[in-house]
């Protein structure tokens, strides 16, 4: 997720940085073309935060052998401090990386040649948090009020020019959650995997509004280099075909792929592990509105261009780009573009 926006447990990191200095060596240097070895061809992804519940179904993968099957020797790499997944993966230093399909349109429109091989969550888990008693219960509601959010949230452009905002005060959003706490009109930017359940730890009734209802709705999703997915098809596909199994088997039992995580992120803990676990569940984050499994991974071509609509009339979008250049459906449905 966007480290910009993490919650309280981002300040008990300390415990967890002999973790990211050990995993970081792990990825080696392939170069651009993936080497065989031990019969494994090596893929590294590039995760967008920590090792957390939000990337369960990549560690499931990784525990459960489905990578393995699919010949794959996956390294999930922490990103560092100050890192760019969407440069890290450019330049060649990951194979796979995390982000969401208003990046990657953004991304291509600045001349970065990425491609989405699959939804890795079929709607954005950020939303913005209020106190139970709000006045706030709709997004043009927040007319008149400050919110802390992302420094240039491309969702809040569109709320406010959706909803014809003008007296909308964006501030910072920080990493922690203590200002919403001492302040019962503070409106806060989060992830609703995570925040809530800090605030409600701390004795705070609180509401959440998710911005894909605001009509703003991109993918999270996994990408590689256009020249990654046109010169190894094979392994784009293995490697999503082995994730969204991942992703079946976490949300349907977490728990020895929680316990991984708690040892690789020692600012966990059992109880947000199980929190964000079945907020994933609870909010159709990875499966969308079907009932089972069948749509983790999806993408429809509208989804896609609905998005580059928005960017373009927000002005967001700084070169011109062909958005059905910018995602491949072929490794999650078997069909073409």
């Amino acid at each position: 997720m966007r480290s910009a926006l993490r919650s309280s447990r981002s300040i008990r990191l300390a415990a967890f940085s002999l973790a990211v200095a050990c995993a970081i060596p792990l990825a080696g240097c392939h170069g651009n073309q993936p080497a065989t070895a031990g019969g494994l061809t090596p893929i590294r992804l590039q995760l967008d935060w920590y090792p957390q519940p939000e990337h369960g179904g990549f560690f499931a993968a990784e525990l459960l052998g489905y990578y393995k099957a699919e010949g794959l020797d996956v390294t999930l790499l922490p990103l560092p401090q100050y890192g760019s997944v969407a440069q890290l993966v450019a330049s060649g230093k990951a194979d796979v990386g995390l982000g969401s399909s208003d990046q990657v349109l953004e991304w291509n429109s600045n001349g970065l040649p990425l491609v989405a091989i699959s939804a890795t969550m079929q709607h954005d888990p950020q939303a913005i948090m209020v106190h139970k008693d709000s006045p706030i219960h709709d997004f043009k509601d927040l007319e008149g009020h400050t919110i802390a959010a992302q420094t240039g949230a491309t969702w809040l452009k569109y709320v406010t020019s959706r909803y014809n905002l003008h007296e909308v005060r964006e501030i910072p959003s920080t990493l922690s959650i203590a200002s919403f706490l001492a302040d019962p009109g503070y409106v806060q930017q989060i992830f609703v995997t995570s925040e809530p359940f800090f605030a409600r730890q701390a004795g705070a009734e609180v509401r959440t509004l998710p911005i894909s209802s605001s009509g703003y709705d991109p993918y999270r999703v996994s990408f590689a280099t256009r020249d990654f997915v046109t010169q190894h098809p094979d392994l784009a596909a293995k490697f999503v075909r082995a994730s969204i199994r991942g992703w079946q088997a976490y949300l349907a039992d977490p728990t020895a792929t929680n316990a991984l995580l708690l040892r690789l992120n020692p600012a966990l803990n059992p109880a947000q592990e199980a929190y964000s676990a079945q907020a994933l569940r609870d909010g159709g984050f990875i499966t969308g509105a079907d009932p089972g499994t069948a749509q983790t991974g999806q993408m429809t071509a509208a989804r896609w261009q609905t998005n580059y609509e928005q960017l373009k009339s927000l002005g967001i979008l700084h070169g011109p780009v062909d958005p059905a250049a910018t995602y491949s459906l072929t490794f999650v449905n078997g069909n073409q573009r």
